[in-house]
């Protein structure tokens, strides 16, 4: 039945576009993509767009969270659980935020429209700055680095410090250290944090969307939403496949030159404390420029999105502040006469559908993810184990906007008696869940694995049943976990772009997808009200969960 399940979630979809692109249609589509006149337009220019996009935002990330993650594991810098703290919270604020607020600033006249901050206080903004590849370049960096200082810190904190001395007894200096000792136990680190920050950007719809697009500057995922929202389905899911391919091709190199590769055993009985190198008179110096790292990326678009949410000219962000484009009624001089996002019945729909598919998506995902991690690890060494541990996480390769076209050719069309879903709240509902299966599935083996089977068994042979088993004992004591996996979805679904884009339709409004069309028209001062509520719900989310888990498991305070 799981099996069954997660089939038709995860693999049907994948078929389906594929078998679609075979027909005669989708072979002319093939062809109109990579051989024909329009290919230069439909594939190669979004390509290398797309592949600049992902090696400068890896290579960038890594250089960002490399540093930071030495500098707070490895050297005595002051205030390092402050910088650990900052240097993981980018990641946190949604890539379409740091887009808007990059555009709040740095807006020029190339487009028409309102300019931005600083150009509307005399400092001239060259194209190259406002629009374009850097721009995005930029604020995909931002996004992205706190992920690599996640992963390579983890690395770091396992070189023990046998390791680091014993170098130093032997007369080693520092420049051999790093690259002797530090750099090779950390390069599966690396690595990994290389792919990750990859597929990130090259699958990202926001971004290169907002500063992008105007001036025609097309990645992958922005020439396949075009083609899908102009009609050429078969076009749009060429490039779906397209994209699928170049993000598993580079996660699977990186694999290959990491499982290729000699181990190191870091983790002994000895070294369980790490070294840390002093800094001298730069600490200070390092720690001013790693906080003021974090405050750019972390800290300033929040206070602009707020500023510019508040100002009714993007030239003034902290002076005359008003409050219509959060609660201004309709028919004045401003905006053009639109109300506030509070009295805009659109935006209170998007809100409430918002606020619905987060917790429905989490619902789902945490139910489905119990079940299959429970018999991941009830029947693990079998081939059922295998099968489903490798279809729960195959979303994980497949880019969001990708995923969503597959869903489209699936259910796009009616199936017998079932109609089409395509624009209803119901497919974008399947989509997320199958799309964010993952996360559930991990957070449900985290858990159940410190779970004994001798507790389950036993209930069994005073014949309690597999429901009443799941209900009575293994829902209880893995509460926790999935709470924590719920609301890590619940917080993916609220500020996800790149999934909805493609499945929104005007009975089924998001906020982040209203927030990306009001950008888009010029109103940037509704799109950046609207990204400070996503960030609002975020907090609230993460606040919320912390309190449930406190009050459900006070059981094991007693």
């Amino acid at each position: 039945m799981l099996l069954l399940l997660v089939g038709l979630l995860v693999v049907a979809p994948l078929l389906k576009i594929t078998f679609v692109t075979l027909t005669p249609e989708g072979l002319e589509a093939w062809q109109a993509v990579l051989a024909s006149k329009l290919s230069e337009n439909l594939w190669w220019r979004p390509l290398i767009n797309t592949l600049a996009l992902g090696l400068g935002v890896a290579s960038g990330c890594l250089l960002l969270g490399g540093f930071l993650a030495w500098l707070v594991v490895m050297t005595d810098v002051p205030g390092r659980r402050l910088l650990g703290v900052m240097s993981t919270l980018s990641f946190m604020i949604p890539s379409f935020a740091a887009a808007l607020a990059w555009g709040t600033l740095f807006r020029n006249s190339r487009m028409g429209g309102s300019v931005g901050y600083f150009e509307a206080n005399g400092l001239i903004i060259p194209d190259w700055l406002a629009w374009g590849l850097v721009p995005t370049l930029i604020v995909l960096v931002a996004h992205y680095y706190s992920l690599a200082y996640t992963i390579i810190a983890a690395a770091l904190s396992s070189v023990g410090a046998d390791l680091v001395e014993s170098a130093q007894m032997a007369g080693a200096r520092r420049g051999r250290i790093f690259f002797g000792i530090v750099l090779p136990v950390v390069t599966p680190a690396l690595v990994s944090a290389a792919s990750l920050t990859f597929a990130g950007a090259v699958s990202n719809f926001a971004a290169p969307a907002l500063l992008g697009l105007p001036v025609r500057m097309q990645t992958i995922s922005t020439r396949l939403f075009g083609m899908i929202e102009i009609g050429s389905v078969e076009r749009g899911f060429v490039l779906a496949l397209l994209l699928i391919a170049v993000s598993a091709t580079f996660l699977y190199f990186s694999d290959r030159l990491v499982s290729g590769r000699k181990a190191f055993v870091t983790v002994t009985g000895k070294g369980g404390r790490t070294r840390r190198f002093g800094l001298g008179v730069w600490r200070w110096p390092l720690f001013g420029l790693a906080l003021g790292l974090g405050v750019l990326t972390t800290v300033v678009p929040v206070v602009v999105l707020v500023a510019s949410s508040l100002a009714p000219q993007a030239g003034a962000l902290f002076s005359n502040w008003s409050l219509h484009f959060w609660i201004g009624e309709s028919g004045g001089a401003i905006a053009q006469g639109q109300a506030g996002i509070f009295r805009n019945p659109i935006l209170i729909e998007a809100l409430l559908n918002t606020l619905r598919l987060g917790v429905v998506v989490a619902i789902l995902t945490m139910v489905m993810g119990l079940a299959l991690a429970h018999t991941i690890t009830r029947t693990r060494g079998t081939w059922l184990a295998t099968v489903l541990s490798q279809l729960a996480f195959l979303p994980l390769l497949i880019p969001s906007i990708a995923f969503a076209a597959a869903y489209i050719a699936l259910f796009g069309a009616p199936i017998g008696p079932l109609p089409s879903l395509y624009g209803t709240f119901t497919l974008l509902t399947i989509a997320a869940a199958a799309h964010n299966l993952p996360y559930a599935v991990q957070a449900g083996r985290s858990v159940l694995g410190q779970i004994s089977q001798d507790i389950e068994e036993s209930a069994r042979l005073t014949g309690a049943g597999a429901l009443r088993r799941m209900w009575v004992i293994v829902f209880p004591l893995a509460i926790r976990g999935l709470f924590a996996g719920a609301i890590l979805v619940f917080v993916k679904m609220v500020r996800d772009l790149s999934l909805v884009v493609l499945l929104f339709s005007a009975t089924s409004p998001v906020l982040s997808m209203v927030a990306y069309r009001y950008a888009s028209e010029g109103f940037m001062q509704f799109a950046n009200a609207i990204t400070v509520v996503i960030l609002a719900i975020c907090l609230v989310a993460s606040l919320v969960a912390q309190a449930l888990q406190s009050r459900v498991q006070k059981w094991k305070d007693q």
